[in-house]
């Protein structure tokens, strides 16, 4: 990934700077720039991604208003910060905690809903390249899958789902893109008795290169937008 073009101060003063950002994400109309900063100071400054679990774990116990929209805000983040950051240990059981306690207390609300979504989403994060697109923020808020377009030669584009965990390589854990595209090229080629292999390749106007195995493909899309 390109270094971030951000300079810092001391770890200090940028989680003062972190908390500000939450507190002004209670009332931000527009939540999805707001949610990339703090993921991108995360990922440059790794010792405070703890520190970010820890205020949105203290944010959403007890709320004012549970199920607010400052409420579900807070949530969302979570929700991303989940599918990009893995936190240490002992803040992770302390994480598990709070998410079966938010099941048990508000069954069958929104907010059930985004904790059952991060214990799941937890248990795939290996960590990121980049910090989720806008699109990705998007649709993480909604706790749904993005649509990627794979152009295939001598053949029509398809569109695939894909989620913040999907690889280039299949597992028999998850449903990665691969396997879907290699079968849809070769069925339109005509290639189906081929030996012939096929990757996933990222192209832009300076660079084409395959995609390697294990890379996340939502990395391959935020280094597009």
């Amino acid at each position: 990934a390109a270094p971030s073009p951000r300079s810092y101060t001391t770890l200090r003063d940028e989680a003062v700077k972190l908390f500000n950002s939450l507190q002004q994400l209670e009332s931000e109309r527009d939540p999805v720039p707001l949610m990339q900063g703090v993921l991108q100071t995360c990922l440059d400054l790794p010792p405070l991604v703890d520190e970010i679990y820890c205020q949105l774990v203290k944010q959403t116990t007890e709320p004012p208003a549970p199920g607010g929209q400052s409420d579900l805000h807070y949530w969302q983040l979570l929700t991303c910060m989940s599918c990009t950051f893995l936190p240490s240990p002992p803040v992770l059981r302390f994480l598990h905690f709070h998410l079966d306690r938010t099941e048990s207390r508000f069954p069958a609300s929104e907010m059930a809903k985004y904790a059952c979504f991060i214990r799941e989403a937890l248990g795939k994060t290996k960590g990121r390249e980049c910090v989720p697109s806008l699109e990705e923020i998007l649709v993480l808020m909604r706790r749904q899958e993005m649509i990627c377009t794979v152009h295939c030669p001598g053949a029509p584009a398809c569109s695939v789902a894909i989620s913040s965990h999907t690889t280039a390589e299949e597992s028999p854990s998850v449903a990665f893109v691969l396997p879907q595209v290699a079968r849809e090229l070769v069925s339109r080629l005509g290639l189906s008795q081929s030996p012939n292999l096929f990757a996933l390749y990222e192209q832009s106007r300076r660079r084409e290169q395959p995609v390697g195995n294990a890379t996340l493909l939502a990395d391959v899309l935020t280094r597009f937008e």
